[in-house]
């Protein structure tokens, strides 16, 4: 193992955050109990912004940005992790409170550590990655709140074209949902057609200010949004239907009321991916490794050097990237 190493680091510069490209060594790394040279990561939407320095996610500096990992244990001082196993990080708090993914070497606590599943590579694992494993999270919360039906009535993705929008596309498309894709981008109508979407809405249309009541269209939605987004997908969404919310790329706010819920009995499901419990990761690792054919895994994502992740960052703010970005952290 080389003494040193590159790693995006966050640090305060004038009391601001500012990434940097840095050479590590071990030295430095937090004292975890499992060494992992990581192989792959990710460019998610809270990476744009931590990166950028256009939203504060580092609760502490310096910090090593990426919120997701995929690689092989070297060292470990855990019975649970042996060096040779190949294993995967979403969350826990990687980029936030702890050091993450944009480093050729991490050291990690065991229980944030899974363990690669059966017939995946670790490119694929990072293709999937945090907005993935989210849009798993998204339809299984859907599917058990029971409206939603193959066949039936039209399912709503917004963000489409993003990471988690993709994924839930093509699984909600593949166990047999009508699902009506939201983007803002026409040119991708195509791709998403090929995920699976069967109509499409425009994101312009659920930006607007509208009432909190409006006509019953949708049997549940996936919403990575927020904000105005988010309020009129609650006030189209038919009787007893859900919204599973997990982003807000649209803001942080909901100028909505009540009325969706006291009326329609429509509920708000919350998706938090950094903190789920392991039982509900396992179940949403299986329902992509069951039902996120290959053909779209390879179609929703590309990769990328580590040394464009300056330039990463600001196309996915900037609604620049299709589907998702893993970054080939040997590249």
């Amino acid at each position: 193992m080389s003494e040193t190493f590159r790693a995006m680091l966050i640090e305060d510069q004038d009391g601001k955050p500012k990434a940097a490209f840095r050479d590590l060594t071990f030295s430095d790394l937090p004292d975890h109990d499992v060494l992992v040279e990581v192989a792959y990561s990710t460019v998610n939407y809270k990476d744009g912004l931590a990166i950028t320095g256009k939203g504060r996610i580092a609760r502490r500096l310096p910090m090593v940005a990426g919120i997701d990992l995929a690689g092989t244990v070297v060292e470990s001082r855990s019975p649970d992790w042996a060096p040779g196993d190949k294993v995967i990080v979403n969350g826990w708090g990687l980029s936030e409170t702890e050091w993450g993914g944009y480093s050729r070497y991490q050291r990690l606590k065991p229980e944030w550590l899974t363990r690669l599943p059966e017939g995946f590579a670790l490119r694929d694992a990072m293709a999937i990655g945090t907005a993935g494993y989210t849009a798993a999270l998204c339809v299984a919360a859907l599917e058990d709140w029971g409206t939603i039906a193959p066949g039936g009535k039209d399912v709503l993705v917004t963000g489409a074209a993003g990471g988690v929008g993709s994924t839930a596309i093509s699984l909600l498309a593949s166990k047999g949902y009508n699902v009506t894709a939201a983007t803002g981008r026409p040119e991708t109508h195509d791709y998403l057609r090929a995920l699976g979407a069967v109509n499409f809405v425009s994101r312009e249309e659920l930006a607007e200010k509208g009432g909190p009541l409006q006509k019953e269209r949708w049997a549940g939605a996936v919403d990575s949004v927020g904000s105005t987004t988010l309020a009129n997908v609650l006030a189209q969404t038919c009787y007893g239907g859900a919204v599973a919310a997990c982003g807000l790329a649209g803001g942080f706010d909901l100028p909505a009321s009540v009325m969706p819920h006291i009326l329609r009995s429509v509920a708000l499901i919350g998706i938090d991916s950094v903190m789920a419990p392991q039982a509900k990761r396992d179940r949403a690792r299986a329902l992509l490794a069951d039902h996120l054919g290959r053909t779209s895994l390879a179609s929703i994502a590309g990769v990328e050097p580590m040394h464009k992740l300056p330039e990463l960052a600001a196309d996915i703010l900037a609604g620049k990237i299709r589907g998702r970005v893993v970054v080939d952290l040997e590249a």
